[in-house]
């Protein structure tokens, strides 16, 4: 059984730093392109960063500078640090397997597996 679970979310002030993490098990995240996600109430889920199985990396234009992701393939897992947080950054945060053609298309779009989610809240 596949399961993908999120941590680190929280609520900080803007200008501030987090860093979210994905345990994967059941899949070998290394062989996957692996992605972050994320909705806030009233918007469609947006792809964030994605990461190849090679470790290129790719982000969505609003985070670009800001966020990187990472992975350390023998925990199985993957990062996304995210920093110089907005309140546009606030939502439901997502780590899922990646379509592998979107990897490094403008578009990310999540593939078969997504976690249940960590919840980011940025205040100003």
């Amino acid at each position: 059984q596949v399961q993908l679970v999120e941590s680190g979310g929280g609520s900080v002030q803007v200008g501030g730093s987090l860093r979210l993490s994905c345990a994967a098990s059941g899949l070998r995240s290394s062989l996957h392109c692996m992605g972050w996600f994320r909705q806030a109430p009233g918007k469609e889920r947006e792809g964030v960063a994605a990461i190849t199985s090679v470790g290129s990396s790719n982000y969505g234009d609003s985070v670009k500078g800001r966020f990187t992701i990472s992975r350390d393939n023998a925990k199985n897992a993957v990062y996304l640090q995210m920093n110089s947080l907005k309140p546009e950054d606030t939502g439901m945060y997502y780590c899922a397997t990646v379509i592998p053609g979107a990897c490094v298309a403008a578009r990310i779009q999540s593939g078969v597996y997504r976690g249940q989610g960590t919840q980011v809240t940025v205040s100003s």
